[in-house]
């Protein structure tokens, strides 16, 4: 099997209401995962792309976050919406979307 060209990590830390540094899994990390599968499998990008849950990525109060290698490029506030053009723009062309991108300041 070969290796992907990107992996996509998707926080899904679930922390108690009221946290101080929030809880990507209560503000939709989710349905994000299940549109990023869904996404892979419609676009049959196995070779190309691999996708996987993790645990807190840091700014968790502006998650839901996204973490893409090899380029640690840091999404943040992510919705199933944007997931398409993550994929059209970033995980096939190399390009960044811009408008997601979290602050330095945040990590």
């Amino acid at each position: 099997m070969p290796r992907p060209t990107r992996h996509v990590f998707v926080c899904s830390q679930q922390r108690p209401p009221g946290h101080p540094r929030g809880s990507c899994a209560a503000n939709g990390a989710s349905p994000l995962l299940q549109a990023f599968w869904g996404e892979l499998q419609k676009r049959q990008a196995y070779e190309q792309v691999a996708i996987t849950y993790s645990g807190c990525l840091g700014p968790c109060d502006g998650g839901p976050n996204v973490l893409v290698y090899p380029e640690a490029v840091l999404y943040q506030g992510v919705t199933p919406a944007d997931v398409g053009e993550i994929f059209d723009s970033h995980l096939e062309k190399g390009e960044p979307v811009q408008r997601l991108l979290a602050s330095a300041a945040t990590w």
